[in-house]
């Protein structure tokens, strides 16, 4: 199989189902930044994240199970039946319970949170919050795509739920590695 098609050469590319969009789309946009997210990911679990790393790799594959759900014509996706045409993976409730149960066996090592923190301290730790931030654009392009194009109803949940449990992993980590957690605490200001 050829890597290139030159089918996009022209700026649109083509969903599951063969539809065609432009390469600027919203659809495209966010199962790009989904991509994106998942090598910044992958490049977490490249770093000692002791039991985290099995967790990093199964979050890696429901990434791609997101991306083949967002990069799916929705129309083209359920028969007039209702029973599905194209066999894509799901994302279950179970998915989104795993990071729960991670975040909440993660937290129990921590102290207490009482401010914000600042991200860094170690390599390590802002991949973590790097990925948060794509977590989050990725969650935000998800809402828009929503809104015009519902899909599978537990994709936003697992990308809230995952940004989240990028910044306890961080947390996690700077507690392992003995890295100050630096608080952000809003100087008082002039007024003027």
């Amino acid at each position: 199989m050829k890597i290139y098609t030159k089918t996009g050469d022209k700026g649109t590319t083509a969903l599951f189902g063969g539809t065609r969009v432009p390469k600027h789309h919203i659809r495209i946009e966010t199962y790009g930044t989904v991509d994106e997210l998942n090598s910044w990911i992958g490049l977490i679990r490249d770093q000692d994240t002791g039991a985290q790393r099995e967790v990093l790799l199964s979050i890696q594959d429901k990434l791609f199970t997101l991306g083949a759900i967002l990069a799916t014509d929705p129309g083209k996706a359920i028969l007039k039946s209702g029973k599905q045409r194209l066999d894509i993976p799901r994302v279950s409730e179970e998915d989104i319970a795993v990071l729960e149960r991670e975040m909440d066996h993660m937290n129990e090592e921590l102290p207490p949170m009482t401010h914000f923190v600042l991200p860094g301290g170690h390599t390590t730790v802002s991949y973590c919050h790097i990925a948060r931030c794509v977590c989050r654009r990725a969650e935000r392009l998800a809402t828009q795509l929503y809104d015009n194009e519902p899909f599978e109803d537990t994709v936003l949940p697992y990308l809230n739920r995952l940004s989240d449990y990028l910044f306890v992993l961080a947390r996690k980590l700077s507690f392992s590695l003995k890295v100050e957690e630096i608080k952000w605490i809003p100087k008082k200001g002039n007024s003027e």
